[in-house]
């Protein structure tokens, strides 16, 4: 008989997709269907969009306000903000209603923050359903704690009624445990894509090239991210400054902090050399990879951070943060000696090192070989997709779902 699994989740394909639904789609996609049924409850937005249909194995149910084909920003503006604190009860309800129909054999709540909430009063009515927890929060914990400070007591139950958790680093697996969760605790990252120089024409790349406006000689940094004080693309900025005339950066991606960017690119006289691409669709994400030279994300805070493994499967050097989970698989030369090294560490706030880490990388291409010989081992061997679901059937479901 078929194992059925109701999912919460705040957002899911089509629209405004990130790494956390992405590795949702890459997991469910590679469970049988013979075996196992999805439904999720998820925010809709799009009016444009149904309220129900199948997304690869997920049958979707969508609820919340709703406008014609609103832009990433106007998430953030009424009346659509309302949709996430809406959430927390509409989507509890929802579920609710669901289980009359369906009967779940389980829960699974997509980061405690945004669906822990509705995950919790489910389990409260449903004690019996078993409730799976997985933790993958780019937010610093005290930052989230504080934002959920008015909902504390169905936020602490997301922790403490939860049957298993899954986190996809050991920082977000140590907040878990000091949130008061007591039982079994599995680490299991989500993954990277693994591309292949073959899959795009040069021509294409070629053309993608002469739009970001690389020159011959030039050497390109990239990052791609939301354009938010978590993700530091203000040090990136200041960090081009105290570098070569022959350096430009790309910024894939967009946010609140857009504007204040491009006045800060002004202010320290690199305009020309900062491109902003806005927001792209994510297939196009591998692509701006395939014509840089170096990823460079020096974030404040991170869960995981799945762009990070995919520019380390793309083949590209990385320069980040070891803040977070990014310390799992970012090894530095001289901060990690016991490690092979997969990358470029430097400190938060500083641009100094970053550009310390990009003339380097410039500078040693021998090096760089090296290191990217141990990435492509390190991401095929631990953070390929086949690996991972197969870790969240047996790891995961198979400890707490019926026979």
């Amino acid at each position: 008989m078929k194992k059925k699994i109701l999912i919460l989740s705040l957002a899911y394909y089509p629209n405004h997709v990130s790494g956390a639904e992405v590795a949702i789609k890459e997991v469910t996609d590679r469970f049988s269907p013979e075996d196992y049924e999805f439904h999720m409850v998820t925010l809709r937005y799009n009016s444009n969009v149904a309220k129900t249909e199948q997304v690869g194995n997920v049958c979707v149910h969508r609820i919340g306000i709703t406008r014609k084909d609103p832009t990433f920003e106007d998430l953030g503006k009424m009346p659509l903000h309302i949709n996430k604190p809406l959430f927390q009860f509409a989507a509890a309800w929802e579920a609710l209603r669901l289980h009359l129909k369906y009967k779940f054999d389980g829960i699974w709540a997509l980061m405690a923050h945004s669906s822990g909430v509705p995950a919790a009063i489910f389990k409260m009515c449903n004690p019996k359903v078993p409730f799976v927890l997985t933790l993958q929060e780019g937010d610093p914990p005290e930052q989230i704690e504080k934002t959920m400070k008015p909902l504390w007591p169905f936020f602490s139950r997301a922790f403490t009624k939860a049957d298993v958790v899954q986190a996809v680093s050991t920082f977000l697996g140590d907040w878990a445990l000091r949130r008061g969760f007591t039982g079994p605790l599995e680490i299991i990252p989500n993954g990277a894509s693994i591309s292949t120089d073959t899959e795009y024409d040069q021509a294409e790349l070629d053309a993608l090239a002469r739009e970001v406006g690389k020159k011959e000689g030039e050497f390109v940094m990239v990052s791609v991210s939301r354009l938010v004080h978590q993700k530091a693309i203000d040090m990136n900025i200041k960090a081009v400054a105290l570098l070569p005339e022959n350096v430009r950066y790309v910024v894939v991606g967009d946010g609140p902090d857009m504007e204040s960017l491009k006045a800060l690119a002004q202010e320290e006289g690199v305009a020309d050399r900062v491109v902003f691409m806005g927001r792209v669709d994510r297939s196009m994400t591998s692509k701006y990879r395939k014509i840089a030279d170096v990823f460079v994300l020096p974030s404040r805070s991170e869960g995981l951070g799945i762009s990070f493994l995919s520019t380390m499967a793309a083949g590209l050097p990385m320069v980040a943060t070891q803040q977070g989970g990014i310390k799992d698989f970012l090894f530095d030369a001289q901060r990690n000696p016991d490690k092979p090294t997969t990358g470029w560490a430097v400190d938060i706030d500083s641009p100094e090192q970053i550009a310390s880490a990009v003339q380097d990388i410039m500078e040693h291409p021998e090096q760089v070989e090296r290191v990217l010989q141990n990435t492509k081992k390190m991401v095929e061997e631990q953070y390929n997709w086949e690996t991972i679901a197969a870790n969240m059937e047996t790891k995961i479901f198979a400890k707490v779902l019926p026979e």
